[in-house]
Order: structure tokens, then sequence, then C-alpha cells
């Protein structure tokens, strides 16, 4: 499955529905968001059906960046069974971003 879309009517269901989710949050004028993109697309893809991956769009969807207190943006935010357990902000390599995956499928 590839990347979901997520708003404020649909966070919460698709996120607590996940054992293990990862939410980008994002803006299109983002330098470093348009430098994960491909990073997230991809994890998508090699995940699919282990983890929810998800973009939140940060100046359509302001209610979700203040719920979470994102002041800089790239952020993914990763959630098991819908708590927070981690947060990375900024750019982020690939690698780092699959070992907190892997750590956290499966337990």
């Amino acid at each position: 499955m590839a990347v979901q879309n997520l708003t404020e009517d649909t966070f919460d269901e698709a996120v607590n529905a996940a054992p293990l989710a990862m939410v980008d949050i994002w803006a299109t004028w983002c330098g470093p968001c348009k430098m994960m993109g491909p990073v997230v697309d991809k994890l998508a893809e090699e995940y699919d059906g282990k983890v929810l991956v998800g973009k939140v769009n940060a100046d359509d969807e302001m209610d979700l960046v203040l719920r979470f207190g994102v002041a800089s943006i790239p952020t993914l935010i990763f959630f098991k069974n819908g708590q927070e357990i981690e947060r990375k902000v900024g750019v982020t390599p690939e690698s780092e971003i699959k070992k907190l995956l892997d750590a956290n499928l499966g337990e």
C-alpha cells in the first residue's frame, strides 16, 4: 500500500488501527521535506502490510501540527499501538528509520 494522506478526520482511526505507524509531517514548500519524500515513499512500499506510513500536510492540517507540538518540519513521528514511541526531526537517513522500524516490528 502506498503512503496514506492523513487528515484530522482520518488520523486517529488509521494510526490506532496499525500496530506500527510512521507519520511524516511535511509541507510542499519545505526543501528538506522534498528530500525526505522519496525515502518515505520507498519505505511505504518496503514495509507494505507491516507498517502504516502516513503523511500530514502541515499547511492543511494545523490542528494536528499543534496537537503533536511540531515546531520544525519534516518531522517523523512513530507510533506503536497508537502511542508515540519516537520522533525524528529534519532529514533522517533511511538506515536510521529502518533500524527503528525493524526494532519495533513483531514485539
